[in-house]
């Protein structure tokens, strides 16, 4: 594979690359380069998840070898799951499974807990240079990256920590590529504006677009519409059961107009969810209102969709028979190992939030 095949995998579907030159250069340079994407344990998990696997078999694809980083002291800054590490702990466990259950090839992919690093004296010398060259402003600018407003005044003190502390991850780890959903960009700009203050690696920094949640995304703000755990029906879990998809996709947000598209969840679901992974999408049409469609690319459905010539209740109702089918692996696997899952169910049962 070449490198501009390799380029094109690591950015499908992606929303931005920083830069695309350093990206090219790192991939012309070395076969086998570095990627990592951080995670707060913190609940069960959505169909946003998949589209991160997707993009996480891309960058295996392309040659990289990609770190998972479970954040459990980030989560326990940002009060996840009772502020209790066990917990969020028992968290991690359960979503390694969800990634591997998404595809997610094992190989390709080592599993990496942030108490393994911080232990390290080495880390938090670099925390301290990092803090240094950040003003506070930034810092409290970077704070959207934890779902809170940058000018909360209510938050304790270790919030604060949370931004110094994800650059520094990056630099601990010595990764040529971060990436992450673009909620996240401004951790990544802030990890390389603080690398170029001190002299060290920038981080090429890879972000992907938010699933909209089922009620409609906010093009001004996609981080507050994006599909969240916090929102049962607004999202579709992956543990959902074929009934339960249907009835969330029947109440879905689906408008007809062009303009909406890129906040219309349905639309999303399919480019980036049901084509990568399914290759095309079948909607079992009564012949009445003209027949079963089959459409093999993204385009071509979004043709057929603004042309009129599909009705947004038959467009959700084949998505959400590709969303069964999509997810069935992931049944089959936790029916063969549901010990992790089983053990974050008596989590949430135990905080009230089941």
């Amino acid at each position: 594979m070449d490198v501009e095949q390799r380029y094109a995998l690591v950015t499908r579907n992606a929303e931005e690359v920083i830069t695309e030159d350093e990206l090219r250069k790192v991939l012309a340079e070395n076969p086998n380069p570095t990627a990592y994407i951080g995670f707060e344990p913190s609940g069960l998990v959505h169909m946003g998840w998949a589209l991160v696997a997707a993009k996480i078999r891309d960058l295996a694809e392309a040659g990289f070898k990609v770190t998972v980083f479970w954040a459990d002291w980030h989560a326990y800054i940002n009060d996840k799951l009772g502020g209790d590490l066990e917990n969020i702990r028992i968290c991690a466990r359960y979503m390694e499974d969800c990634f591997l259950a998404l595809g997610v090839p094992a190989e390709s992919v080592q599993f990496k807990y942030a108490s393994e690093i911080l232990n390290d004296i080495e880390y938090w010398e670099k925390v301290i240079k990092v803090a240094k060259v950040t003003s506070l402003s930034r810092v409290k600018r970077a704070m959207t990256i934890m779902g809170r407003s940058e000018d909360e005044a209510e938050v304790d003190s270790s919030k604060l920590f949370y931004p110094i502390l994800q650059a520094t991850d990056i630099f601990c780890m010595d990764v040529d590529l971060a990436y992450a959903g673009i909620d996240q960009r401004r951790a990544h700009m802030l990890a390389r504006d603080a690398a170029e203050k001190l002299g060290w690696r920038k981080p090429i920094a890879l972000h992907t677009p938010l699933l909209p949640g089922l009620s409609g995304g906010d093009r001004m703000n996609p981080a507050a519409s994006k599909m969240s755990k916090s929102k049962p029906d607004n999202s579709i879990n992956i543990h959902d059961t074929p009934d339960e998809i249907r009835r969330k996709m029947g109440k879905a947000f689906c408008p007809m107009e062009k303009e909406e598209e890129d906040t219309n969840p349905v639309l999303m679901i399919c480019r980036y969810i049901l084509f990568p992974s399914l290759g095309k999408l079948d909607i079992d049409r009564p012949e009445k209102f003209g027949g079963p469609l089959s459409f093999d690319s993204y385009e071509a459905l979004t043709e057929s969709y603004f042309g009129g010539k599909l009705h947004p209740m038959d467009l959700k109702k084949g998505v959400a028979e590709g969303m069964v089918k999509a997810l069935a692996p992931v049944a089959e696997y936790f029916e063969k190992k549901p010990e992790n899952y089983n053990d974050m169910i008596e989590v949430l049962k135990n905080l009230g939030r089941l």
